[in-house]
C-alpha cells in the first residue's frame, strides 16, 4: 500500500493521510471495526459498507481454531466468506493466545497451546502465522508478537520484546518467501509494556527492518490513564514520518483525540459494537445509556445531530423498548449507530486538521462523557 502524508496540523502532530489500498483510497486518520471472527457483532457486511467503514480488523487465531483456515480458502478467502468488499487487517491472535489459552508454553520458535474450545494442542511458529493470514487472503498482515499484561517487571518486558522483535524479523523473512502478491502488506507491532526505553528500543530495532506500516500495541491491559497516555507517546517517537502508524486496540472518543494528536493514523476497537448491544450510544453529546427508564417517553432519535438510518427512523423510547424486551434488533441498532458515529466522528477530525482547527476540536469533545 502506498501512504501519502497531505497535512500536519498547525498546533499539534495530527496529520492528515491517503492510503492507497488494493480496496480503495482509505483517508486517514481512520477507524476500523473490530471483527474478530469474521463478523462485527450484530452487523452484516453490508451495515459497515452503509456505514462507510473502509476496512475492519479480524483475528487470525480466532479463525485458525473456527472454522479453520481450509474452510475459509474453499470459499476463496476471507472478503468473499463474509462478503466484504473493503480492507482487512488480520492480527495474528499473540495476545488472545496469552490470554485465552490454557496450558501454553512460550519459546524463542514459537507457542504451544490447547485451545480453549476443544482442548486441541497446537503450534504457532512465526512462519506458520504468516502462512495462516496469506491463506486467509488478508491485505495487511502483522507478525506473531508477544503481548504481556500490566503489571509486568522490566526484566521480563525486555526478554518479551526482544523475543517479538526475534519474530518480526523471521514474519518478515517467510512474508517475502511466500507472498506472491504486491498489493499484501506487513506491518510490525511495537512492545514494551511501560517502559519508555524499551519501547524505544522496540521501535528502533524494527525500524531497523523495515515493514509497511507500525502497529503499536500492548495498551489497555490493565495500566492506568496517565500511564496509557505516556505510552501512547513513547511509541511512537522513533516511527518513521512516511509510514503508516496503527495504534492497536484504541477506541474511547477522548482516546482518539489525544492519539491523532501524536500523530496516529489508523485506530481499532471493539467498543461501538460493546457498546451498542449493551445499551450505550456514543452521541455528539456525550455517552447516552438508552435501558435506562428515563427515556421510555422519549421520542427524540438517540442523537439530533446524527443522520444515520437509527436517528432518522427510531426514538429513543422504541430503542428502549427493544431493550426492555430483550429483543436482539435492539444490539443491532446501537451497534449501527456507533459505528456510523465513529466514521462521522473521525471524518469531523479530518476536517478539523484540514482547516487548522484541530486543537479547537479536541478542546471541545475533551470534556464530554464517554
Amino acid at each position: 500500500m502506498e501512504f501519502k502524508i497531505v497535512k500536519k496540523d498547525k498546533d499539534t502532530q495530527a496529520r492528515l493521510g491517503v492510503i492507497f489500498s488494493p480496496r480503495g483510497i482509505i483517508y486517514t486518520p481512520c477507524f476500523f471495526p473490530v471483527a474478530t471472527r469474521g463478523v462485527a457483532k450484530t452487523l452484516s457486511s453490508q451495515d459497515l459498507l452503509e456505514c462507510e467503514v473502509k476496512g475492519i480488523l479480524c483475528n487470525a487465531w480466532h479463525l485458525f481454531l473456527r472454522p479453520k483456515v481450509e474452510i475459509i480458502k474453499h470459499f476463496g478467502g476471507l472478503h468473499n466468506f463474509m462478503g466484504w468488499s473493503g480492507l482487512i487487517i488480520t492480527d495474528s491472535g499473540g495476545y488472545q493466545v496469552f490470554s485465552l489459552s490454557t496450558l501454553k508454553e512460550i519459546q524463542d520458535i514459537g507457542v504451544s497451546f490447547q485451545s480453549p474450545i476443544d482442548g486441541e494442542k497446537f503450534f504457532l511458529s512465526p512462519q506458520k502465522v504468516i502462512d495462516i493470514q496469506l491463506d486467509l487472503d488478508a491485505d495487511v498482515i502483522l507478525p506473531l508478537d508477544e503481548c504481556v499484561g500490566y503489571p509486568v517487571s522490566k526484566e521480563y518486558a525486555l526478554k518479551s520484546t526482544k523475543r517479538t522483535i526475534r519474530w518480526a524479523r523471521i514474519s518478515k523473512e517467510r512474508f517475502l518467501e511466500k507472498c506472491q502478491d504486491a498489493s499484501k502488506s506487513l506491518f510490525c507491532i511495537i512492545q514494551g509494556s511501560v517502559y519508555q526505553d524499551v519501547r524505544e528500543f522496540c521501535q528502533e530495532e524494527l525500524v531497523k527492518i523495515e515493514f509497511d506500516g507500525y502497529a503499536v500495541g500492548g495498551i489497555s491491559v490493565g495500566e492506568p490513564q496517565n500511564l496509557k497516555y505516556k505510552m501512547f507517546r513513547d511509541s511512537i517517537r522513533y516511527i518513521p514520518q512516511g509510514k503508516i502508524r496503527y495504534l492497536m486496540g484504541i477506541g474511547k472518543p477522548l482516546d482518539l483525540l489525544e492519539a491523532v494528536s501524536l500523530g496516529y493514523d489508523i485506530f481499532d476497537c471493539i467498543i461501538p459494537t460493546r457498546f451498542g448491544r449493551t445499551g450505550t450510544a456514543l452521541t455528539w453529546r456525550g455517552k447516552v445509556v438508552i435501558r435506562n427508564a428515563q427515556f421510555s417517553k422519549e421520542d427524540e432519535p438517540l442523537d439530533s445531530n446524527c443522520d444515520c438510518f437509527v436517528c432518522r427512523n427510531y426514538s429513543r423510547g422504541y430503542l428502549r423498548y427493544l431493550f426492555n424486551i430483550e429483543e436482539t434488533l435492539a444490539m443491532r441498532l446501537v451497534s449501527f449507530h456507533n459505528v456510523y458515529f465513529y466514521v462521522k466522528f473521525m471524518e469531523a477530525i479530518r476536517e478539523s486538521i484540514k482547516q487548522d482547527k484541530f486543537l479547537e476540536f479536541k478542546q471541545r469533545y475533551q470534556n464530554l462523557e464517554f
